[in-house]
């Protein structure tokens, strides 16, 4: 029959990352149009510290008012498939495979709907894999689908050295544009190793200043005011909104409404956006990987019982790239 119960890292309760415990739960079953995954690894996003504080607080009416509707954490995982749901038709048993799933990663096993799932690059191990999925597919919808991005364009990546930067900074070079990086000082020669022409060292240059003019202005910070960003763009230059902390009670939703206002009155384009992994994009990401052109920048690994520890370093803001659970 095998084991009906698995680890997994647990919350009852938001807070820090003493909430969060490693215990046993019953084994998931897949639905119909769902595949069982047994967890190789998982990685580390800003969401779960979001999930596990239950902040900004507004989030609280979808993650739940009280306590978190979804107990265990982690999105992204990579592992291999150890059951399908009858109408699943892409995948079977044995499959290696990465998505970001809405059931929690940190954890042996864990299930996803077939249309978020996509077969592991070949060239990358399975904590490198973890690293990619929810990253790496809000870098590539910024970037093609909301900013449009074309060849020879100037790209400003604002908060480039985090798990989404260390994508975007890539894929932007990918599609053949001129890409320059803003970070910390620390971080600044990793930025450039991954291919930004350019890197601002923000402690000691402002970009809204410094007479640049962008095509696009991917902020994934969020902490600059909306005139500062377009001060940064081309006439008919586009930001791209996505993320960043804001307050404790609406996040960044106050910049992020700002711009959906303004937007139809300015020649720039003002836009924001949520990510939703899809195969499609999961298979696109998959081909750049094989071809060597994006690879996952990973800081640290952590084991799966050391779950808070590694989000914990994720809340020091000290982290280049992604954060790897191992399972």
């Amino acid at each position: 029959m095998g084991r009906r119960e698995l680890k997994a890292v647990v919350q009852d309760k938001y807070g820090s990352p003493d909430v969060l415990e490693l215990r046993d739960i019953d084994k998931p079953v897949a639905k119909d149009d769902e595949v069982l995954i047994r967890v190789q690894a998982a990685s580390v996003n800003a969401a779960d510290w979001h999930f596990m504080r239950g902040m900004p607080y507004i989030a609280r009416l979808a993650l739940g008012l009280r306590k978190p509707k979804t107990k265990v954490r982690g999105g992204d995982v990579a592992g291999q498939v150890e059951a399908v749901g009858k109408d699943v038709k892409q995948f079977r048993p044995g499959d290696e495979v990465f998505a970001e799933v809405d059931t929690g990663s940190f954890a042996e096993f864990t299930r996803v709907s077939e249309d978020s799932l996509g077969l592991k690059p070949s060239n990358l191990t399975f904590e490198q894999a973890a690293a990619v999925p929810l990253a790496a597919v809000t870098a590539l919808q910024g970037l093609r689908d909301k900013g449009q991005i074309k060849p020879g364009q100037k790209i400003l990546i604002y908060g480039a050295s985090g798990g989404v930067g260390t994508f975007a900074v890539q894929l932007a070079k990918s599609f053949g544009a001129d890409v320059t990086g803003v970070c910390s000082t620390k971080k600044v020669d990793m930025v450039r190793s991954i291919g930004a022409d350019q890197v601002i060292d923000y402690t000691q240059e402002d970009f809204a200043q410094s007479g640049q003019r962008y095509d696009i202005l991917f902020d994934l910070v969020g902490n600059r005011s909306l005139s500062d960003c377009r001060r940064a763009l081309t006439p008919k230059g586009t930001l791209v909104l996505c993320g960043g902390e804001g307050g404790r009670w609406l996040g960044s939703v106050k910049l992020l409404t700002k711009a959906l206002l303004l937007g139809p009155f300015v020649s720039q384009k003002l836009t924001a956006f949520l990510a939703k992994t899809k195969h499609e994009d999961l298979l696109v990401l998959k081909e750049l990987i094989e071809a060597g052109r994006v690879t996952p920048v990973i800081d640290r690994t952590y084991p799966l019982r050391e779950a808070p520890e590694a989000i914990r370093y994720l809340e020091g803001r000290q982290v280049q790239g992604k954060i790897v659970i191992t399972v």
